[in-house]
């Protein structure tokens, strides 16, 4: 058994790409607390389980109990994957409803009675305990370190363009997608969804109306070693004339929301309609979209509306004038 620990910006989001790369990978989630997901799943998911964006950690899930005392005497009896030294460190959530303050002591001293070293300052092991409405105890096997999303942030590229997706978010767009061989973004901008999505190992495409955005896009591509990349100019809503006969496993973009001039003078809405039409064209039976609109266009009414199914939507407020969904659309 494995837990994941699940970033609280977006939980039923960062949920869902939980379950999408337990799909890819073989597994199922069988319980959540909060942040804390449970999942039963063997090796074979824990690369997919890597890929993950907006997850904090996952490991082993050794002990689960419903009182501190419960949760000492399991331990006791667990055969703990520790190698070296080891730390125990407690995460108190919101919905915590057990006294935890001296169980790292507790625990700590019923590991180290099988033989096992201490060291607070750099372990090797770090044995977690997470406090919810019931209290779980696990090893860490993976840290998703925030510094190597932070190192790929806009700011960061060199070709800059201010307004882009987190990566952390363009790494969960293209993990919704399920994508295993290539990604399609035909509003690339400056290619921050791709970034990800090659760094990924995947094929990316990339379209852009902008000159300047495909040279830029191809620069930070380069920048972070992605090579296996196809960028075009041209129009989102004329796909099927940039690429005749290429049906794409997976379409991720994030298009653009602000004014005409952005737009290349066309109306946003009426852009938005055309793009999903012509997405629904070069997208596989049974690919995925994934996609953010702002919370004034109908996206999932406009998407059904050409043929997608709707599989997701997830609210997020950036700022006073800008509230956005993002959406799983499957065709």
């Amino acid at each position: 058994m494995l837990y994941v620990e699940i970033l609280g910006n977006l939980p039923e989001m960062a949920g869902d790409e939980v379950k999408a790369m337990l799909e890819l990978g073989g597994g199922k989630i069988t319980g959540q607390d909060y942040l804390v997901i449970k999942v039963e799943a063997d090796e074979k998911a824990l690369p997919f389980l890597n890929r993950l964006g907006l997850a904090h950690e996952y490991g082993f899930l050794l002990v689960e109990a419903d009182s501190v005392d419960e949760l000492l005497g399991k331990a006791r009896e667990v055969d703990w994957p520790i190698r070296g030294t080891f730390k125990v460190d407690t995460e108190t959530m919101s919905n915590c409803g057990h006294d935890v303050l001296d169980l790292p002591r507790k625990l700590g001293g019923v590991i180290h009675s099988q033989g096992f070293r201490v060291n607070l300052s750099k372990p090797d092991t770090l044995v977690r305990v997470y406090c919810g409405e019931r209290l779980y105890t696990g090893v860490r096997l993976k840290y998703f370190d925030p510094k190597t999303f932070e190192r790929r942030k806009a700011h960061h590229r060199p070709f800059f363009r201010p307004i882009s997706l987190h990566p952390r978010f363009s790494r969960a767009l293209v993990n919704l997608a399920k994508a295993r061989r290539e990604v399609l973004d035909p509003f690339m901008g400056a290619g921050g969804i791709l970034i990800e999505a090659g760094l990924l190992g995947l094929r990316v495409y990339g379209v852009d109306i902008r000159p300047e955005m495909v040279e830029g896009a191809e620069t930070n591509l380069r920048h972070y070693g992605v090579k296996d990349y196809t960028l075009k100019l041209g129009d989102a809503t004329r796909l099927e004339k940039l690429f005749p006969k290429k049906k794409f496993e997976a379409v991720v973009t994030d298009p653009p929301y602000g004014t005409a001039a952005t737009l290349a003078g066309r109306e946003r809405d009426e852009l938005y309609r055309k793009a999903l039409r012509s997405i629904y064209s070069v997208l596989e039976e049974g690919g995925r979209l994934v996609t953010a609109f702002p919370t004034s266009f109908d996206g999932e009414g406009e998407a059904e509306a050409v043929g997608f199914r709707t599989l997701g939507k997830y609210y997020q407020r950036v700022h006073k004038s800008l509230e956005r969904y993002f959406y799983v659309f499957e065709k």
